[in-house]
């Protein structure tokens, strides 16, 4: 079985809404990488008071 790599330049890329900086797929996302939003555990923590603010 094959498997595909994805070169580093390939790589989807979302960005996240609280910090606004861009981040790319990871392998562990694999498999829900249309549910992942933020970048980190540390903007997913603070979306609350990010939208607080607005």
């Amino acid at each position: 079985m094959k498997r595909a790599f994805l070169k580093k330049y390939r790589v989807p890329k979302k960005i996240c809404p609280v910090c606004e900086r861009p981040f790319s797929w990871r392998k562990k996302w694999e498999a829900n990488w249309g549910e992942i939003i933020y970048c980190s555990e540390r903007c997913r923590r603070s979306k609350k008071s990010s939208t607080q603010k607005l």
